[in-house]
């Protein structure tokens, strides 16, 4: 039997999936942390801030961002995720299960989108995102989007692989078309086969730029990876655009 995976609703239940955990509960901690200090560094944000992780997961980035004294709030579609996450609560670190499109209802100084969590949806709810982040935002807020470089992604592209984790083999295909980066994992696991996908858009900064224009954000500054040197397409292993509401003279 091959249980296929209905993906006709906007959230992808893969991401909710104990399988999702399991593939990658090897994510890297340390690099997390350096980033973050890296990024909290450069925005010298007051301590007093307040930061909204939108699309936090398993709350790792959030937690590291609340142990350099930030308040910080985090928000997942994923219940999985966030009942993780909820175990690392604390009177300054709080979690709840949210949509990203929505906005929270509480203004923040700043709003961090990290570990490509942006595109999953289709490309006009890239905009609705964008429009939520705005209304998250304090009228000062920084926002902070970390997404892949498309250009180093082609270049390195695994099309195909096998990992085992906890006794269950995952094949993994790739493919990148015109508007997607495309992701199959399929394996089986108690004598059921699954075949889940992942499909993320195809966005170079060009297309971040376009975007911008239709929102009430601005694009200050943009770095090609977690040591926050200047993006270059050729050499970059991500693209985090750090932006800003735009003033109410523009």
């Amino acid at each position: 039997m091959n249980l296929k995976i209905d993906y006709k609703s906007d959230y992808n239940p893969w991401f909710n999936s104990k399988y999702y955990h399991i593939l990658y509960k090897d994510r890297d901690d340390n690099e997390a942390k350096k980033f973050i200090l890296n990024l909290t560094q450069y925005l010298d944000l007051s301590k007093k801030a307040s930061i909204l992780d939108a699309a936090c997961g398993k709350g790792r980035h959030s937690i590291e961002i609340e142990k350099l004294g930030y308040r910080v709030t985090g928000i997942d579609l994923s219940t999985n995720s966030i009942n993780h996450a909820k175990k690392f609560e604390n009177s300054n670190l709080k979690f709840f299960v949210h949509d990203i499109l929505i906005p929270f209802g509480e203004k923040f100084d700043a709003v961090f989108n990290l570990f490509t969590s942006f595109g999953y949806y289709n490309r006009d709810k890239d905009i609705q995102t964008l429009s939520s982040i705005n209304e998250n935002l304090k009228e000062n807020g920084i926002g902070v989007i970390d997404f892949l470089n498309i250009y180093d992604v082609r270049k390195k592209l695994v099309k195909k692989e096998e990992v085992k984790k906890e006794g269950i083999h995952f094949d993994i295909s790739r493919k990148i078309t015109k508007k997607t980066i495309q992701k199959t994992i399929s394996f089986n696991d108690n004598s059921k086969n699954f075949t889940f996908k992942e499909s993320v858009n195809y966005l170079d900064l060009n297309d971040f730029k376009k975007y911008f224009i239709e929102t009430n954000l601005e694009i200050i500054e943009v770095f090609g990876d977690y040591e926050l040197n200047k993006f270059d397409k050729n050499i970059s292993s991500r693209l985090i655009i750090l932006f800003k509401k735009k003033s109410r003279s523009n």
